[in-house]
């Protein structure tokens, strides 16, 4: 990964230079800042939901301001072979602008590659957390579970939020998780205020680690969903 916006294997398109584009133009984080990966499905059945991420993403940033900052890179996959990943941005309005670039098309699920991205990327460089966004899993579950080994192994969580009815898929993306070390949540793509609260619970994990999601489970609820699933508590 370097400065810029890439595709993981798929064809270039005008959405796709557009999507470079933008990336090329905002602005990087500070060297040091913590890192996160945030993925999220944008096919075609995501619309509301990658509306609503684009909405309350901006409480990641804020969760961590006063703690040092956060680094966020945008990982999404849509159509039939699209998976892009943007560079580390270091504000809201960064990664917003970089969501808005983005429409939502038809297409089966990618967690695989967003999940083998995260791994090879947290071999080359230090990667805090990975935020997993979506409704469905169309692949086999033991091949995801076997890179949430490695991601577990390298000391990278995926928190993993589910919205939607499907069972199956909740209970993949829940031991996509646990392998990782990572935590499972559901949320309501009605209730916007669930995700905010578990993405800024996130943001305080890969800002602070295990001590400072303790911390900030004494008075968050989100906070404490998350490390109930990743101590067992």
């Amino acid at each position: 990964m370097g400065g810029s916006g890439r595709d993981l294997d798929g064809a270039r398109s005008a959405a796709i230079d557009a999507f470079l584009e933008t990336a090329r133009q905002v602005a990087a984080p500070a060297g040091d800042a913590p890192r996160l990966v945030f993925a999220l499905d944008a096919t075609m059945s995501r619309q509301p939901t990658w509306d609503l991420a684009c909405a309350v993403q901006a409480g990641m940033f804020e969760a961590t301001a006063r703690l040092g900052g956060l680094a966020v890179q945008l990982v999404y996959f849509r159509g039939l072979s699209e998976c892009r990943a943007s560079r580390f941005v270091a504000d809201a309005r960064a990664l917003t602008g970089l969501m808005q670039g983005v429409s939502c098309q038809g297409g089966h699920t990618q967690i695989g590659r967003v999940l083998r991205h995260a791994r090879n990327l947290a071999g080359r460089e230090p990667v805090k957390a990975l935020v997993l966004v979506g409704d469905a899993v169309e692949e086999d579950p033991d091949d995801l579970c076997a890179v949430a080994g490695e991601l577990g192994l390298l000391g990278l969580p995926a928190f993993c939020f589910h919205e939607g009815p499907d069972p199956e898929a909740a209970a993949v993306f829940s031991e996509i998780a646990r392998l990782s070390g990572g935590a499972f949540a559901r949320f309501d793509a009605g209730a916007p205020g669930v995700l905010a609260a578990l993405l800024r619970a996130a943001a305080i994990f890969a800002t602070r680690g295990l001590d400072g999601l303790r911390l900030a489970a004494q008075e968050d609820a989100a906070a404490r969903r998350l490390l109930a699933g990743m101590t067992g508590g």
